[in-house]
């Protein structure tokens, strides 16, 4: 079944109300259940956007090796990547906008995995399977989500299946995460939690603003009042979930702490490039590792799902081209890229090339960046 199409088959039972915090900015359910506002005028760049939404959690789960939190807020529209940028808007039977979280609760880290849904409706299942769309926005950096349709009140079940690990990985994540695991998450959907939820308007000089909404800390409630001042907090969850622990941001280690030689950072597609190189003897053998950590500006979210290569120039004469970049997960270094390499020499010109941009949906805020990338370029010393 196309996602786009996911539960449409069925009947909304019962009527939906105002929702009371949209109803304070002069919003009804039917015009703010189309879209929310989209800044005018938008840079070729991450950007403020008008607002964001409240985000509250139905609960957490693990096996023992994968984490997962299932989360939501009001339907709203992003933007699919696929060569061209598509972008889906809301729907007037969207019931929410349903979100996946998959963390290594070892390590804390986000996990870059398949992740497909099932959800259970007493007993039966609604829909059927669906895969979730991997996400970027602002507030919850890297996820699973989507807008979807749920036939009426009451219990659910999501039967949330993940894995196996998508990318290369070395360290502590070595031999894990090999085949995937079903993780259940038990929930009751009620229209007036989603209803009740906050929308918060960022100020009409700031949208559009080279800048960026904090990512949030999901072990309190957070707020952003507009006007580029943050509190911390997130995902609003009960007093159950604690034994597990809050699923951890999806910004990487800074890049200055990172053990190893840092060549610098360089921006382009509005992404920050960091180089450097290392000689973990997990990493390489007999040469060196050379690691490019791809990330949002402001807030340092990792950029999964991309293509990169190198050239390695020495006095004028090409020793390395066009070799491929491994994705790749560490307990170290994070997500990045990187390749194993003969021994540079001081001098030595690391070009860096993205072939191919974040396969990522994105949210207000990301859809105009990290597409149009320049190659940068390092001096190794």
């Amino acid at each position: 079944m196309d996602r786009r199409g996911f539960l449409r088959g069925t009947v909304v039972a019962g009527s939906v109300g105002v929702a009371g915090c949209l109803e304070r900015f002069g919003f009804e359910e039917q015009s703010a259940w189309s879209n929310p506002p989209l800044v005018e005028n938008r840079p070729d760049a991450v950007y403020l956007p008008a607002g964001s939404e409240e985000m509250r959690s139905y609960g957490r789960a693990t096996d023992g090796e994968y984490a997962v939190d299932l989360s939501y807020t009001m339907p709203h529209r992003f933007w699919l990547v696929a060569g061209d940028t598509e972008r889906v808007d809301v729907e007037a039977d969207d019931s929410m906008h349903l979100m996946v979280t998959v963390w290594d609760a070892e390590t804390d880290t986000v996990l870059p995995v398949n992740v497909s849904l099932e959800l259970l409706h007493d007993g039966d299942s609604v829909g059927g399977q669906f895969s979730p769309w991997p996400m970027l926005s602002q507030r919850m950096g890297f996820h699973y989500g989507d807008n979807i349709h749920l036939p009426e009140e009451g219990s659910y079940t999501a039967k949330i299946r993940v894995g196996p690990l998508e990318v290369a990985h070395s360290g502590a994540f070595e031999n894990r995460f090999e085949s995937a695991a079903t993780l259940e998450v038990d929930f009751e959907f009620e229209r007036s939690d989603i209803h009740d939820l906050e929308y918060e308007l960022v100020a009409d000089d700031r949208r559009g603003s080279r800048d960026a909404l904090s990512l949030m800390d999901h072990s309190e409630h957070a707020t952003h009042d507009g006007n580029g001042n943050h509190d911390h907090g997130g995902i609003e969850t009960p007093e159950s979930f604690n034994e597990l622990g809050h699923p951890p941001t999806s910004g990487g280690p800074p890049v200055d702490a990172l053990p190893g030689t840092l060549l610098g950072t360089e921006r382009s597609g509005d992404a920050e490039l960091s180089a450097l190189v290392s000689d973990a003897d997990r990493m390489s053998e007999d040469g060196e590792y050379l690691i490019v950590c791809s990330r949002t500006p402001y807030n340092d979210v990792v950029l999964p799902l991309a293509r990169l290569s190198t050239t390695v120039e020495r006095d004028g004469s090409v020793v390395l081209e066009d070799e491929s970049l491994v994705e790749t997960l560490d307990h170290e270094f994070g997500h990045h890229y990187g390749l194993e390499v003969d021994s540079l020499e001081s001098g030595d010109e690391i070009a860096i090339t993205v072939d191919a941009p974040p396969q990522v949906s994105r949210h207000d805020g990301y859809e105009t960046a990290f597409f149009e990338f320049e190659t940068v370029t390092y001096e190794y010393h």
